[in-house]
This record gives structure tokens, C-alpha cells and sequence, in this order.
């Protein structure tokens, strides 16, 4: 920005204040002095921001002050007060080379600790009494106005300026979560269908074996969108969405997700033992995704051959879900940040995902108000554990999402859409 348009922002920003002509009307009538100003200093120009001239001397915002400049005071003098009451006779230098100017005062106005925005200044081709402590408290009070004044200005400026950024990121955030719910999902949807049907009508061992990978690669296309999606509404959005309900059938529910990952993964197995007896207050449909990311987490990072763990019990008012697994143990270094988002292991082979599971995990946890952990060594495996509680009020807000509901053909296992179309998030 060059030296016209700061001077032309400047002045728009004096502007803006409107006390300032009151300022200079009542600093001229407590002084008697004629010319009062609220200037830019230069290293060797004086420019006028707001002026009132009862001198007649025809001045107007953003024309030059000569008759200041001359006085020799350069920009770093303009940041101390200057005073000198009759020229002449005042010991200060521009009063005894000035003459047509017999009393002027000035003194800085600093934004904040020390930027520089101006000065406040008064002239008169009469002598003044200006060292009077009164006389030079009233500048420097009025120019410290100024300054809070034009900083609350600019403050409010900048909000209004973050709040606009914020509105379009929102509107880039429905978008998104809007491009990834359905512009994307839909073509996905086309390739499972079309998998599908192929795998029924053809008879060929090797082509129907194509045909289930199709299937295949679309569940896990379908699963990185998912993730993304998830990962939007938490980071972008308002938290992640939860159907909360007192669920009597939590053991079929978690039943069924183990159920899916060994028949997808029939090499593999999985012990189980799920003893939950009573109600638990929860979204279904959240808690099942936590078990899969956890079990399919388990599946494949755990050691081949070794069975998978996973347990869900009641522990006095908590709902307890641990998934182990044998393995090369998470680095120690690596336990803080496994919950982060794209973060994964770097001494696992099976490096495959965006690395969002367990940190979707948490989050899905988190809007339960439960917690999540893990341990991990050698001689003890690794094992997640997560505890939701049993009897802790959730409160709760609903945040519209864009129509995303999830294809039941090939998606992950969530509870139904509300009737409102409306999402609930918990939040802690």
C-alpha cells in the first residue's frame, strides 16, 4: 500500500470516529488557539487527517500541512510531545526559526503499545500558554481517545471481516460434505450395483471373482468417504452426529458387526464375549462404528494367527467395549497422537486408509461424554478400551446437515435418519 492510499484509508478511519471534531472544537476552545488537526507524519511531510480551521488558512483532509513541516519536526520528533508557546523566544527549535506560527503543540496518538498513527496538533499565529500541565494532559488524554477509539474501530472491522470468512467457509463446508454425502456416493452406488449384478450372472469362476472385487473396492471407497465425511462434520461442522436412545439390544448390535467383519475376514478369528444385560443410552448405529473401526483396526495390525479380542461388559455405571489384539506394539512415542487425524503407524506394513478411523473413534466417544484408550506392549498386546457411561445426562443440539443419508447397500451400519431431517450432537 502506497503513501496515498494509507493516507486515504487513514482518513477514512478518522472519519469514522465521529468525537473527533467535537475533540478539536473543545481543544481550540479550552487553548484559545485558532488550528487544531489530527495529522499524518511523514519523515519530512505533515498530511492532514481532520482538520477545523478558524483561521481560515483553507486546509481540507488529506492536504499537505506545509507550514508544520517547515517547522523542521521530522516523524521521529512527531512521536514526543512538542510545545512551544511564542516563536522567537520558546527555546524549542522550530520556535526560534518560526515566526508566522508563534504557539503550537502536538502530541503522538499511539494504537495500542507503540504503533504509530498520527499526531494531535493545535497552532496559532498568536502566542499561547500551552506548558501549563493541564494544557498538555488534555492532548495527551484526548489523543489516547482517539487512539482506543480508532483500535475498537479496527477491531470491530477485523470481527466483521472474520465473521464473513467464516459464513463462506461454512457455505464451502455444506458443499463439501454435500459433494461427499452424494455427488460422490451415487457413482459409487452404480459400481456395487453393477459388481453385484455381474457377480450373479456370471458363471465363469475367474470373472466372478472380478466382479467381487468390484464389490469390494466400492465398500472400501465407500468407507473413505465415510470417514472424510465424518471427519468434516467434526472438524468443520458442528461435532459428529448423534441418534441418541435408550438401546435394550446392544449385544445384538455389536453381535452383528463382529458377525460381518468374520465373514468378511474368515482366515481371521475373532473372540467374543459380549454380557451387557440392561439398557444403554447411546446411538446404536455410532457405537457399531466404533466397534468396526476397532475390530477392523484389530484385523489388520494384529499378529497372523493370533485371534482378535473383543469384550463388552457393564463396570458398575459404565458401559466397557475392549478390543485386543497380539502384534508389534504401538511405539510409546506414538500413544499421544494415535487419536489425531491422519495419523497412522509407521512401523505397521498395512499402511492402507486415510488414517481417520481412530481418531473418528474418539470423536464419536467424546460426543458420548465417554472416554477412549489403548495400551500397548509386547508381552501384553494391544488393547482399546472404551467406556461410555450408563446414567450421565447428554446435552444436546441439533445442527441441520446436508442430505447425506447413507447407501444400505454397501454403507456402514448407522441408525436411521430422524424424521426432521435434523442431526443431534452431543456436546461436552
Amino acid at each position: 500500500m502506497d503513501n496515498s492510499q494509507e493516507i486515504a484509508c487513514a482518513s477514512t478511519a478518522i472519519g469514522r470516529v465521529d468525537i473527533v471534531p467535537t475533540l478539536l472544537k473543545v481543544l481550540c476552545g479550552m487553548t484559545g488557539m485558532r488550528f487544531a488537526a489530527v495529522a499524518r507524519v511523514d519523515e519530512t511531510k505533515w498530511t492532514a487527517y481532520s482538520v477545523r480551521d478558524d483561521l481560515s488558512l483553507g486546509v481540507q483532509p488529506g492536504d499537505e500541512l506545509c507550514f508544520i513541516a517547515s517547522l523542521g519536526f521530522d516523524r521521529r520528533a512527531a512521536r514526543l510531545p512538542i510545545v512551544f508557546e511564542q516563536a522567537g523566544t520558546d527555546p524549542t527549535p522550530g520556535g526560534r526559526t518560526f515566526r508566522s506560527i508563534q504557539s503550537f503543540i502536538s502530541v503522538p496518538i499511539i494504537i495500542g503499545s507503540e504503533r504509530h498513527f498520527g499526531t494531535l496538533c493545535a497552532l496559532d499565529s498568536n502566542p499561547t500558554r500551552l506548558r501549563e500541565p493541564r494544557i498538555v494532559s488534555m492532548f495527551e488524554e484526548f489523543a489516547a481517545l482517539i487512539a482506543s477509539q480508532l483500535e475498537q474501530d479496527s477491531t470491530r472491522e477485523r470481527e466483521q471481516s472474520a465473521l464473513l470468512d467464516e459464513r463462506a467457509t461454512n457455505e464451502l463446508r455444506e458443499q463439501f460434505i454435500a459433494i461427499l454425502g452424494h455427488d460422490l456416493r451415487n457413482p459409487l452406488h452404480a459400481v456395487f450395483a453393477g459388481g453385484e449384478l455381474l457377480e450373479h450372472r456370471l458363471t465363469d469362476p475367474a470373472q466372478r471373482m472380478i466382479a467381487s472385487r468390484i464389490k469390494t473396492h466400492a465398500r472400501r471407497m465407500s468407507s473413505l468417504i465415510n470417514d472424510v465425511l465424518d471427519f468434516a462434520r467434526g472438524r468443520l461442522g458442528g461435532g459428529i452426529g448423534l441418534e441418541l436412545a435408550d438401546v435394550d439390544n446392544i449385544s445384538d448390535g455389536l453381535k452383528s458387526v463382529i458377525e460381518e467383519l468374520q465373514i468378511a475376514q474368515p482366515d481371521c478369528k475373532i473372540q467374543s464375549h459380549i454380557d451387557v444385560n440392561r439398557s444403554v443410552p447411546c446411538d446404536l448405529g455410532r457405537l457399531q462404528q466404533v466397534a468396526s473401526n476397532l475390530l477392523g483396526n484389530a484385523l489388520t495390525h494384529g499378529k497372523s494367527g493370533t485371534p482378535i479380542k473383543i469384550t463388552a461388559r457393564t463396570v458398575e455405571n459404565d458401559l466397557v467395549l475392549q478390543v485386543w489384539n497380539a502384534g508389534v506394539p504401538i511405539p510409546a512415542e506414538s500413544i499421544a497422537k494415535i487419536f489425531e487425524p491422519f495419523w497412522r503407524d509407521s512401523v505397521s506394513p498395512n499402511r492402507n486408509g486415510l488414517g481417520l478411523g481412530l481418531y473418528i473413534c474418539s470423536q464419536i466417544v467424546h460426543a458420548h461424554r465417554g472416554q477412549i484408550a489403548v495400551t500397548s506392549t509386547t508381552e501384553h498386546g494391544t488393547q482399546f478400551t472404551v467406556r461410555l457411561p450408563l446414567s450421565t445426562v447428554v446435552r444436546l443440539s441439533i445442527s441441520p446437515l446436508p442430505d447425506t443419508a447413507q447407501d444400505p447397500v454397501f454403507d456402514r451400519p448407522l441408525s436411521a435418519a430422524s424424521p426432521s431431517g435434523a442431526s443431534i450432537s452431543a456436546s461436552t
